[in-house]
């Protein structure tokens, strides 16, 4: 973050370690500097598990970015520690965000101010791979589309050897995954009920249909034998290597995904209900300008902002990552509504919720310990489940209290 000449400035813009959106930032890096030939853009990234840490610490230091990148659900996190600014209303206007971006990004919205935006949106969808659905004789092309056939597709796709052993899964599970988003935001309601209550300040499923939600999930494993939590550790990975015929998970992996190139797969619909009723868990990472940012520097960033939140950088991120474009006149075309890869995901813009989480990865451990207490342990799911929302509850009042 330093001016380097009477008419050049630098800024630093920091993001987690995704490969392919590194790829994407670098090249819209470089498309911003040729047009910016006064401004130059430092691009550092960092392991996952460290990133929020390594914002927080610079934050403290006065040092770091210009330009951040962060999950919408850290966004409290942020402006409490003085990490992020609002927008500039001058550069981002409320009504060309309200009109322009998806409704989700209010999100990103606290007392009056936006403090950031997205360049890309994202949903869940069912993955399936087309190879094991015909070897089971399946159709390939007519995935499953409700619960119950998707349950029955699951369990004439998974494979044993002959001591039992799962080789490949009918499901691959993964609550650290994706899998707690569709428990939470997509089978709490398809059963009947709701998550939360109170704009998601009170946690409201543990209830009968909380209940059912989860035994629907522990079956999967339990009854149906058709998945395990922790085969082959990640579900993007038994995925990717052919070993499960269907994973829940988000547009971002699309990038990831389409260099497999040992099996076909294909994309749908997150199953509905016996009732046809759909959900799904829609989300972002947005971009914001840190605190630090003043002055020639704060120009910068704006300008950068301007660029990485334009219709141009939506459609090179879609394009490179497979994230849905975060203004609908980018991603509602006629084309990508079409597309048998990216039309399930828009069409589940529609219907998606997205969870205003304080604290996205100690809520997501929530479920998982909820998980693993019933599966690992043996506690009753009722006990569990009552457990997890008490824990939950703790850490909304906790934030709000503050």
């Amino acid at each position: 973050m330093t001016t380097t000449a009477a008419q050049a400035v630098e800024i630093e813009y920091w993001q987690y370690v995704y490969e392919t959106r590194v790829d994407a930032m670098d090249q819209l890096i470089e498309r911003f500097e040729a047009e910016n030939p006064d401004i130059t853009v430092v691009h550092t990234t960092f392991p996952y598990a460290d990133y929020q840490t390594k914002v927080a610490a610079a934050s403290i230091a006065g040092i770091g970015p210009d330009v951040v990148q962060l999950f919408y659900g850290w966004l409290d996190n942020f402006v409490n520690a003085g990490i992020v600014q609002p927008l500039p209303q001058d550069a981002f206007p409320h009504e060309m965000i309200e009109t322009e971006f998806f409704p989700i990004v209010e999100a990103m919205k606290r007392d009056g101010e936006y403090y950031g935006l997205p360049t890309a949106v994202r949903s869940l969808a069912l993955f399936y791979n087309k190879t094991l659905f015909e070897e089971a004789g399946l159709d390939p092309e007519n995935p499953p589309q409700t619960l119950e056939e998707f349950v029955a597709a699951a369990k004439q796709t998974v494979q044993f050897d002959s001591a039992g052993n799962m080789i490949s899964a009918g499901l691959a599970m993964d609550m650290a995954g994706q899998d707690h988003q569709w428990w939470r935001e997509v089978l709490v309601r398809q059963f009947g009920g709701e998550p939360y209550a109170d704009n998601y300040r009170t946690v409201t499923y543990d209830s009968e249909a909380g209940l059912e939600a989860l035994q629907f999930y522990i079956d999967l494993q339990t009854e149906h034998e058709v998945g395990q939590v922790g085969f082959m550790d990640e579900a993007q990975a038994a995925f990717r290597a052919g070993r499960a015929a269907m994973t829940i998970d988000g547009t971002f992996r699309l990038g990831s995904f389409e260099t497999i190139d040992s099996f076909e797969w294909g994309v749908t619909e997150l199953p509905a209900n016996a009732d046809g009723l759909r959900s799904n868990y829609a989300s972002y990472w947005a971009n914001a300008i840190t605190a630090q940012a003043e002055g020639e520097e704060l120009e910068a960033a704006v300008k950068f902002l301007t660029y990485i939140s334009s219709p141009e950088a939506m459609q090179l991120w879609l394009d490179v990552v497979g994230e849905l474009p975060a203004r609908r006149e980018v991603a509602l075309t006629e084309e990508n509504l079409s597309d048998p890869i990216y039309g399930p995901f828009l069409k589940a813009l529609d219907y998606a919720h997205t969870t205003l989480f304080v604290d996205e990865a100690a809520q997501r451990q929530v479920t998982i310990d909820m998980t693993n207490r019933i599966l690992i342990e043996g506690q009753d799911p009722q006990e569990s489940l009552t457990q997890a929302a008490e824990a939950e509850q703790e850490l909304l009042d906790a934030y709000y209290a503050q």
